[in-house]
């Protein structure tokens, strides 16, 4: 088992400044390197205060210069937001910069409010179809000449400029869910991310059954698969308890804008009250609990057997979470120097 770390900026209220945001950012990554983590993945979205990441590719040039060891991966790039032209060229640029340590994140996107924003009439199908179109393409212009005349894009006798310093390139992991999406993935040798999110381990036993299905029917070499999930080493159970709390809340905050019906100004959400958080008993602080990966180091370092039973590969630490600085910090330490040591 392999281990990595998920994050971004996240601003709450308007009251946060964002170049502190921004040094808290690093810090934790520094961290994540100097722990001897794999990876660092952070995102992109657009116009939400709530996870700040326009650009992954900028923001992991300059991970670069505070990183060492850590490679350095899009968590996710929004595939169809890029001409592939663009999106070849500028993580070849990017893999160049950082001294060969990119890896691609790609995903079709998930929030309607970017969609209607960004690219107004795409939905989940399009953006999907675009992102299988575009990303085969990628490959195509960072080995050579490509010409193209698909479904959505077009382009003459064309390359990346300019390459990557990775020999075929930076290694691509594709967000999946559906069957349809692990096939994709697994038939073009793309590693496979799958995030579980309130439904238990259930659900990481079936996304892990659906990428094994797709592996049997593929007779090339198995790509590797990655767990994304929220985490929380805590110090005893009242901690743990805490942790779960403060999920709750972002919980509640990431389903309201995947339903996109609030109003957002200035890239913050309308407040929750609370009697709307405690309607929502899906996102209840017990179910945090039970579902998502918080506990004490051993009940974490249990937790993540399991999931190396089934066959994960990698284990990535999902710290959005709203929480504050300080305590961010001390569950990724915890995590360094008491649950990661039990699976060297």
């Amino acid at each position: 088992m392999e281990f990595s770390l998920f994050a971004h900026m996240e601003r709450l209220t308007a009251d946060q400044s964002h170049e502190v945001l921004y040094s808290d950012f690093i810090a934790l990554c520094k961290m994540a390197d100097d722990g001897g983590m794999r990876a660092i993945w952070t995102g992109e979205h657009h116009g939400m205060e709530f996870t700040i990441a326009p650009n992954p590719f900028t923001t992991l040039v300059d991970l670069a210069h505070h990183t060492k060891n850590v490679r350095l991966g899009t968590g996710t790039v929004i595939v169809p937001f890029w001409h592939p032209i663009r999106l070849a060229g500028e993580a070849a640029m990017t893999d160049l910069i950082t001294g060969g340590r990119l890896e691609i994140g790609a995903a079709r996107g998930a929030y309607s409010y970017e969609y209607e924003r960004v690219m107004p009439g795409l939905d989940a199908w399009d953006a999907g179809q675009r992102m299988r179109e575009t990303l085969p393409l990628v490959r195509q212009l960072w080995a050579g000449d490509c010409t193209h005349d698909g479904t959505f894009y077009s382009f003459p006798s064309t390359t990346s400029a300019p390459k990557p310093v990775q020999q075929d390139g930076p290694p691509i992991w594709v967000a999946a869910r559906d069957p349809n999406s692990h096939e994709f993935a697994v038939q073009n040798g793309f590693n496979v991310q799958v995030t579980p999110l309130w439904q238990g381990e259930a659900e990481i036993e079936n996304l892990m059954s659906t990428f094994e299905g797709a592996c049997a029917a593929y007779a090339g070499p198995r790509p590797k698969i990655m767990l994304l999930h929220h985490t929380y080493v805590a110090s005893d159970a009242a901690d743990a308890d805490l942790a779960a709390r403060e999920l709750s809340r972002f919980y509640n905050y990431f389903g309201a804008w995947f339903q996109n019906k609030r109003p957002v100004g200035q890239g913050l959400m309308e407040e929750l009250s609370a009697a709307d958080m405690a309607a929502n008993k899906m996102m209840a602080a017990e179910n945090m609990r039970r579902d998502l990966t918080i506990g004490t180091a051993g009940d974490v370092i249990d937790r993540i057997k399991r999931y190396e039973d089934l066959g994960y590969d990698e284990f990535s630490f999902w710290i959005d979470s709203g929480m504050s600085a300080e305590r961010k910090r001390a569950s990724l330490a915890r995590f360094i120097d008491d649950v990661m040591p039990a699976f060297t």
